[in-house]
């Protein structure tokens, strides 16, 4: 990619939003289509009974909950067992009922729902396990009052101390994990904020503004300096130069004339332009990276966790002995003893220590990662850390700095000094990387500061001015082609420009991007720990190749679409799990496909809501610790499960009476204190997770 192109105006190359203008606001809209589908995005949840919930619903359903959850367990005996702390008195059992039938209606909602959801995709998991303990801890508890209070048979021990704990701890985790996770539909409502809300159509002799979501194929429209496009199309009368950097990333002026495709979502440059539209809505190039992009969300979304798989095997056992110690004890002692069997095994199974395992270890990862300077979005994707075996990197603003700076200067019968010092006199009224580029560098080597008087714009080619009372031109290379002004060609790569001094050029300057500091030690450190670096741009061949032999990458992929890049991302995924770090608004869909993805905390918004992790230091170093961290929680949550879970292995079999053969039946009261005991040590177990 040769880049000729120099033109000078107040408009970022990296950007997402649309310039202020009166015809433009910062809440835009696509069409319904996408706009719907955003939308269901937006609201999607990691768990598919927290489909509906907000964070302010779960904390009110809380802190509720726990306030009830108090005088319970103050006036009601742990498994039958009258604590130091239990407070009775006369009705204090009817008290107990109500509190917990006011617990009930508030805090088993969620996972009521949840367990619907679970169930109707025939996948009982986490919420179908917690809804199955809650069912049975209170409408048991109450059938045990009933007939204590009013039959005065043998006394049946209720559960309603374990109810409200299972209810409140259970809140509590999800509460953390909603805390600790952020909301899949932010990518695809910033990639809808890049176009505008309305269009200027051009009927007969008149401009009308319609809004986007009413555009057709093949209407004309008037795009003006500075305005984004408002969908794809080719140029029909104008000439501008356009920032194409949503489509490749790359920070470069493309110019643009009559038959020249353009592209919605990119930025318009200084001239205007009459477009004809070819695509439209959910067809045009941001429709598309929309539809990729919440295609590979919602894929995510869906991916089963350990604590969902643990849950549904455990689920499944604890009804199947359940039932079976039901049917087989009804047969040996009576209806009665079975029932009062059948309902201890589901009780153990209640899964208090298993819904806190794997929440706090998210949230004491999230925890010390964000002290390393990296913010964790999505808990789903971070179990992928252990078995990386490729990292595929986007390279303008990820191992680049996405910033110009002075690669070489070359003058003619003046001093380089000088020749800085005019250029950057030209350049002092404009705020493009370029011009920034020129003043940063004629500071640096400590070059006079001059004033330029009557500095021109030229729309597409570059600028003119007086300085010293002499008239001046820092132009492209296609300005000198069409003037049919002779020049010697300045084969650099990167963005060439040439200094005119009465139509004659004196001096010709290139500049381009520079790679990381920290970007070799990155690449170093990937292979050590036998990661694939994998350099994928949308930057041509020889430039990527050239940054690839500096961090010595081998695997290098140019001029890749965002269509493109998903599609690789795909590829190496059926080799092993794929890391995909980026930073621009066309690798947002690459992100959301990633097994694990991290976004340049420089980089756009776009990117950063996609990823499932934003490096907020910009230190690439700071990502092999993150791995390391990754893999130390992960170990943690398999600790934790077992912790959580694993004592069900031996507890719901001598709970159903296996082994009551040989005098081996679990006592209700063992396993719940064994329940207990697990939570603390989850806990605890979380809080070990260090630097």
């Amino acid at each position: 990619m040769k880049m000729n192109e120099h033109n000078h105006h107040d408009m970022p190359l990296k950007t997402e939003t649309t310039p202020t203008h009166p015809h433009h606001m910062n809440d835009m809209s696509m069409s319904e289509t996408i706009n719907d589908m955003s939308q269901h995005h937006m609201h999607m949840a990691d768990d598919p009974g927290m489909a509906n919930m907000d964070m302010l619903d779960m904390k009110r359903r809380f802190w509720w909950s726990f306030g009830l959850m108090i005088p319970i367990i103050v006036i009601t005996p742990f498994m039958g067992m009258s604590l130091p702390f239990t407070l009775t008195f006369p009705g204090s059992n009817w008290a107990t009922a109500i509190l917990s039938f006011a617990l009930y209606m508030i805090g088993s909602k969620p996972f009521f729902e949840g367990a619907k959801s679970e169930i109707k995709a025939r996948k009982p998991a986490m919420m179908s396990l917690v809804s199955m303990g809650l069912l049975v801890t209170f409408w048991y508890s109450i059938y045990a009052l009933l007939v204590n209070q009013f039959l005065h048979s043998a006394h049946i021990m209720d559960f309603f101390w374990e109810f409200a704990t299972l209810t409140v701890i259970m809140l509590l985790g999800h509460r953390i994990e909603m805390t600790a996770t952020m909301k899949a539909g932010d990518a695809t409502d910033k990639l809808r904020a890049l176009l505008p809300n309305i269009a200027h159509v051009k009927h007969d002799d008149m401009i009308m503004d319609m809004p986007i979501a009413t555009l057709k194929p093949d209407m004309i429209i008037q795009v003006l300096a500075g305005e984004s496009f408002p969908s794809d199309g080719v140029v029909v009368t104008g000439h501008s130069q356009v920032d194409e950097s949503l489509m490749t990333g790359e920070s470069r002026l493309i110019d643009k004339s009559e038959n020249s495709p353009v592209v919605g979502g990119t930025i318009n440059g200084n001239g205007s332009l009459d477009v004809r539209l070819t695509q439209v809505g959910v067809n045009s190039f941001v429709g598309q990276l929309q539809t990729a992009l919440s295609t590979s969300q919602d894929q995510k979304s869906r991916a089963e966790t350990r604590a969902d798989r643990v849950a549904s095997y455990l689920f499944w056992v604890a009804l199947l002995f359940s039932l079976g110690a039901f049917i087989v004890w009804t047969n040996l002692r009576g209806f009665s003893a079975a029932t009062n069997i059948a309902v201890t095994v589901l009780v153990i199974a209640c899964p208090h220590a298993l819904g806190l395992a794997i929440p706090l270890v998210i949230q004491r990862t999230k925890s010390v990662a964000a002290s390393q300077g990296i913010l964790i979005k999505n808990r789903k994707a971070l179990s992928a850390a252990n078995r990386l075996q490729y990292a595929l990197m986007d390279k303008t603003g990820t191992l680049t700095t996405g910033q110009f700076s002075v690669n070489r200067i070359v003058t003619h019968d003046l001093d380089k000094t000088q020749a800085v010092a005019i250029m950057s006199a030209l350049d002092s009224q404009s705020t493009h990387p370029l011009a920034k580029s020129i003043t940063a560098y004629r500071r640096q080597i400590k070059a006079p500061q001059l004033q330029a008087e009557n500095v021109t714009n030229i729309a597409g080619y570059g600028v003119s001015g007086m300085v010293n009372d002499d008239h001046y031109l820092l132009v492209s290379e296609r300005f000198l082609s069409e003037h049919n002004i002779s020049f010697t060609p300045l084969d650099d790569e990167g963005s060439i420009s040439y200094l005119l001094k009465h139509d004659q050029v004196i001096a010709a300057i290139s500049q381009g991007d520079t790679v990381r500091d920290t970007a070799s030690e990155f690449v170093k450190n990937l292979v050590q720990q036998g990661i694939t670096p994998v350099l994928v741009t949308g930057d041509n061949i020889k430039t990527a190749h050239d940054v690839a032999a500096q961090l010595g990458i081998t695997d290098i992929h140019a001029q890749v679409s965002p269509q493109e890049k998903i599609t690789l991302v795909t590829k190496y995924q059926q080799m092993g799990n794929v890391m995909m770090i980026g930073d621009g608004i066309n690798d947002a869909p690459a992100l959301a496909q990633a097994n694990l993805s991290i976004a340049i905390g420089a980089g756009t918004q776009v990117a950063q809501a996609a990823a499932d992790a934003v490096l907020i230091a910009n230190q690439l170093p700071k990502i092999i610790d993150f791995l390391q961290l990754i893999k130390h929680a992960n170990r943690k949550q398999i600790q934790n499960l077992w912790w959580g879970a694993g004592y069900n292995i031996i507890a719901i079999p001598l709970a159903a009476g296996v082994l009551a053969s040989v005098g081996l039946m679990l006592n209700p009261m063992i396993g719940a204190i064994v329940m207990s005991l697990s939570t603390v040590i989850v806990a605890l177990n979380a809080l070990t997770i260090k630097r």
